[in-house]
């Protein structure tokens, strides 16, 4: 656990911006299968982790030697049934209840107990599994190096070749997640189960063997050779006839992800863009679309369908050969040549039907260890990427020049910006220059040129989500700084949370909150601070784009940021409530620092005719430059 000064740490880093130099994330050590498959049982929880598994093993090896119970009583009660009538060994009906209702407690006690005890742990541990690896890679995802962004970035690997973002990030950590646990603990719950079940059931076989005619070199072992022998022919022969199927499931369980995951992405990307589909009356176009995307998850289900029942079928028969005849058939010659009784042919039998159920595990979670390395992969590709931007640096030089050098300085010096060059991935070219920029304490500068010209990828650089340039950016040391943009994407948590953001809701009360709303023009929705939503409805989906703009400003309001970036923040807004949203950030936050792109200019001044901002910073071919608003203007608007 952190110490009370790395917490503090933490706080001044989240609070100021200042960077945390990661050298591997929480996700680390699963880039690969085994340390996938091993980082829970080596983690902080390994007594939880180590526990439970103890505990199935033991019950485990409880319900193999159960195992030997049921077949020893089984061979019992069909011996006293046969000779139930034969006066030279008599069988009482008390005797035959008995013997039967011992055979029901046993089956009671290895199902009822052994069985459904273990069941109950394996799922207790695949539970606890999958919720410890959501958490590490919620960890690895939502950390202060913002790896949840650069993971979306397109970069490229050592050898130059391109490296595009994860795809379906949320089926990876759910689905793949999920099914990969379940898959690792049913095939971990299968070896244990054959090795316990060679060493009681396959103990108690030997001890109850005897010499079978034509293989009298074996002893009073025959027997029980002829019994290995037969299942060690008959069980791997179907394993690999299951595997050959599980095989085929696999590719078309690896297709299916991608096949959902493409049409969840669709969906998705359907509903952020679903008004302009309905202004272009487009829905043929986009159903076409869909109906596309579909086709692929309903011919792959249909494959899967296909093998899914050539397994089932394939599954069944074994199990019929297995317990029917391959179990009877090594016993079969003893007990004609009558060397064993009816009792020592059926305990026989079942001890090896029991020995051929356990060796036949792999066989009957098949489809669900067939998904397994695919679950796998998916997850430590995840794994891999994440590592890779933890050095964000680093990841985007890989695919041109990433030399952007962020210090601090003195808060009466303000912000500065020296020597900037902006560039896009694998062009050598810059799309923005700037030879040196400075703003200074409580200064307003307004950035104007031509759409694409860069004005948001140079607010974007001077908060470190720019991925490719050079420069030096050197900001105000202890100094809050709050960006604004204009696509606002609210979380789904309760109102005084979106307010808060990222402070905790604790560190305001609730007067100062009902007051930043207020003064937002949002005192509408005081009452509902505690609220995530109304009608089963987020705040993201009930507030229209200005009161969205609105509750930023009420943000603004409440934190107080000494260094605020306005990046197309009043966009939804009418002029003159845009007119509204500076003069209340310039009466509240009098010294701070305003740099705010915008594209309609004309609120850039009061209802007094005063003007918001004291300078302009203009993009003229490539070029950043900054002067005073009087002599923008002038140049500008000569006409005014």
């Amino acid at each position: 656990m952190r110490n009370r000064s790395g917490l503090r740490d933490a706080f001044i880093d989240r609070i100021f911006g200042r960077r945390e130099v990661r050298h591997s994330s929480p996700v680390a050590s699963m880039r690969g299968f085994w340390g996938l498959m091993s980082a829970y049982w080596l983690s902080e929880r390994w007594r939880e982790a180590w526990g439970i598994t103890v505990a199935i093993l033991i019950l485990t090896a409880f319900y193999a030697k159960a195992n030997v119970w049921f077949a020893v009583t089984s061979g019992e009660l069909i011996n006293r049934i046969a000779y139930f009538h034969d006066p030279a060994t008599p069988t009482t009906l008390s005797t035959l209840l008995t013997t039967f209702a011992t055979l029901a407690g046993i089956a009671i006690l290895r199902d009822a107990g052994f069985t459904a005890t273990r069941h109950f742990l394996s799922t207790t541990l695949h539970r606890r599994w999958r919720a410890w690896l959501d958490q590490r890679f919620n960890e690895a995802l939502f950390d202060s190096n913002h790896t949840h962004f650069h993971l979306q970035q397109i970069g490229a690997d050592a050898a130059g070749t391109s490296v595009p973002a994860p795809d379906n990030i949320d089926q990876r950590i759910q689905e793949s997640i999920k099914g990969m646990t379940g898959g690792a603990i049913g095939l971990a719950m299968g070896v244990a189960g054959v090795v316990l079940s060679l060493g009681f059931v396959g103990s108690k076989l030997i001890e109850t063997s005897t010499e079978v005619s034509g293989l009298m070199f074996l002893g009073s072992y025959g027997s029980a050779v002829l019994a290995f022998v037969a299942i060690a022919v008959y069980v791997p022969i179907n394993t690999l006839m299951a595997a050959r199927l599980g095989g085929l499931l696999q590719r078309l369980s690896v297709r299916m992800q991608w096949a959902e995951g493409g049409y969840r992405n669709e969906l998705n990307t359907f509903l952020h863009r679903s008004f302009h589909v309905a202004v272009l009356h487009a829905e043929r176009a986009q159903k076409a679309v869909n109906q596309r995307r579909y086709r692929d998850i309903d011919q792959t289900w249909a494959s899967q369908n296909k093998v899914t029942a050539a397994y089932m079928g394939f599954e069944l028969v074994h199990n019929f050969v297995g317990a029917r005849i391959v179990a009877y058939a090594p016993n079969l010659i003893p007990y004609i040549n009558k060397t064993i009784s009816l009792q020592q042919y059926v305990t026989g039998a079942e001890l090896a039907n029991a020995l051929i159920n356990d060796c036949s595990w792999f066989i009957h979670v098949m489809p669900d260890i067939a998904t397994l390395r695919a679950n796998a992969r998916r997850i430590t590709d995840l794994a891999q990427a994440i590592e890779c931007v933890q050095q964000p640096e680093a990841f985007y030089a890989q695919s041109g020049p990433c030399d952007f050098k962020y210090s601090k300085q003195d808060a009466a010096r303000g912000v500065m910006v020296e020597k900037l060059e902006l560039l896009h991935a694998r062009v050598e070219q810059p799309f923005l220059v700037a030879d040196r920029l400075e703003f200074a304490p409580g200064e307003w500068t307004l950035i104007v040129g031509e759409s694409g010209s860069g004005k948001t990828s140079l607010l974007k650089a001077m908060n470190r989500l720019w991925a490719h340039g050079r420069g030096s950016i050197l900001t105000p040391r202890h100094v809050r700084a709050l960006y604004a943009a204009q696509d606002i994407r609210l979380q789904a948590v309760s109102l005084r949370e979106l307010i808060c953001l990222p402070d905790p809701v604790s560190a305001h009360s609730e007067a100062s909150i009902r007051a930043a709303l207020s003064q937002a023009g949002l005192e509408a929705l005081a009452d509902a601070l505690s609220d995530d939503g109304r009608d089963g409805q987020s705040w993201d989906q009930l507030l229209s784009g200005g009161q969205k703009q609105k509750l930023v400003l009420a943000r603004i309001l409440l934190l107080r940021p000494g260094l605020i970036f306005l990046d197309e923040a009043t966009s939804a807004l009418d002029a003159e409530a845009a007119r509204a949203f500076h003069r209340t950030i310039k009466d509240a936050c009098q010294e701070a620092t305003v740099i705010a792109v915008m594209h309609d200019i004309s609120p850039i001044r009061s209802d007094r005719g005063i003007d918001f901002f004291d300078s302009v910073l203009s993009i003229r071919d490539k070029v950043a430059s900054k002067g005073s608003i009087e002599a923008w203007r002038k140049s500008s608007m000569p006409a005014s």
